[in-house]
């Protein structure tokens, strides 16, 4: 019976042994790092912060750099370059690069966003604003070719207001255009946050008006890489999009202070007040996407968006441009 005894124990010691050993090996297992590059810095992106705060992509084996390139072009640059491995900005690129004939173009793989997240600020306080009082006004809409002033000029037709009828401004670089504004160039801007909501709390203007409303359901903001890179690195892409799903999961199910809490690191000059109050702006206009899938009827409506802007001669297809199947 002692012998029984001690061998047990033996055996028991050599199975702990085991297990602490698998454990620590899968601790010091090294992650694979991945650059991405943002569009902008914004609330608006909230997902993807919680993705990473928690640590939904470590949970996936993927160390995530997320790195600032303002303006969709410039994300584009840097994934076609190799600089990053994966874009996150607005899908009308992908399209762009495709129509100019490149052969290793940017496949969309990922939907965050499902609107507009700008939003339109006034220099005047406007408690009944119509779309139809910015005729004759100056508005600072963006980069020429971009979504948010492709995405208002659609809804000011959609509405009888021409950009005739109209100063619109698209000379002012997406960085300068908040600065811009408060140094008095323009009646309205449109702005993603936080910094609409900071010109409103500094006396600069009021927010009047979502883009995100007017504008209606694309695949405004999505994550974007290199057709080679998503043949080559199926498990890498299944893995990133699958964190990115988890943070859709969260926003959808936490309130705005829970978010908040999770992502204020990752915006420290935006007091925890403005931050929920940002939250919920996006909350109560339906910002993000359920899951990271992208329809052909949202990805055909960016195109219609597009096409209105006289910044698309021929449509892109859908099933080359988008694969939902690393959401799966």
């Amino acid at each position: 019976m002692k012998k029984f005894i001690v061998i047990f124990s033996l055996f028991v010691i050599v199975v702990i042994g085991i297990v602490f050993a698998t454990i620590k090996h899968d601790e010091n297992k090294e992650l694979k790092k991945i650059k991405v590059a943002e569009v902008a810095h914004s609330i608006f992106y909230a997902p993807q912060y919680v993705a990473h705060s928690l640590g939904y992509f470590k949970d996936e084996g993927l160390d995530v750099d997320i790195i600032l390139a303002s303006g969709a072009d410039s994300v584009a640059a840097a994934v076609m370059s190799g600089d990053v491995q994966i874009g996150f900005c607005g899908s009308e690129q992908s399209i762009y690069i495709y129509n100019k004939g490149a052969d290793d173009y940017l496949v969309n793989f990922a939907g965050l966003t499902k609107k507009d997240g700008s939003f339109l600020v006034s220099r005047k306080e406007e408690k009944n604003f119509k779309i139809s009082d910015l005729k004759g006004k100056h508005i600072i809409a963006g980069r020429t070719a971009g979504m948010p002033a492709m995405t208002l000029e659609w809804s000011l037709k959609q509405n009888g207001v021409l950009k005739k009828d109209l100063n619109f401004d698209t000379s002012v670089a997406f960085a300068a255009m908040s600065g811009t504004f408060i140094g008095g160039t323009g009646d309205y801007v449109a702005l993603f946050e936080p910094q609409a909501t900071q010109i409103e709390e500094q006396g600069y203007g009021h927010i009047v008006a979502s883009l995100g409303e007017m504008g209606g359901i694309v695949p405004y903001t999505a994550y974007n890489t290199k057709k080679s890179y998503l043949e080559n690195n199926p498990e890498i892409l299944k893995g990133f999009t699958k964190a990115i799903n988890k943070g859709l999961d969260y926003v959808h199910s936490h309130s705005a202070t829970e978010i908040a809490s999770v992502i204020a690191d990752y915006f420290p000059d935006v007091s925890r007040n403005d931050l929920i109050k940002i939250i919920n702006r996006y909350i109560d206009i339906d910002a993000w996407f359920d899951t990271t899938t992208i329809n052909e009827k949202d990805f055909n409506h960016i195109q219609e968006i597009m096409k209105s802007a006289q910044e698309l001669d021929k449509l892109a297809p859908f099933d080359k441009l988008v694969d939902n199947s690393y959401g799966k």
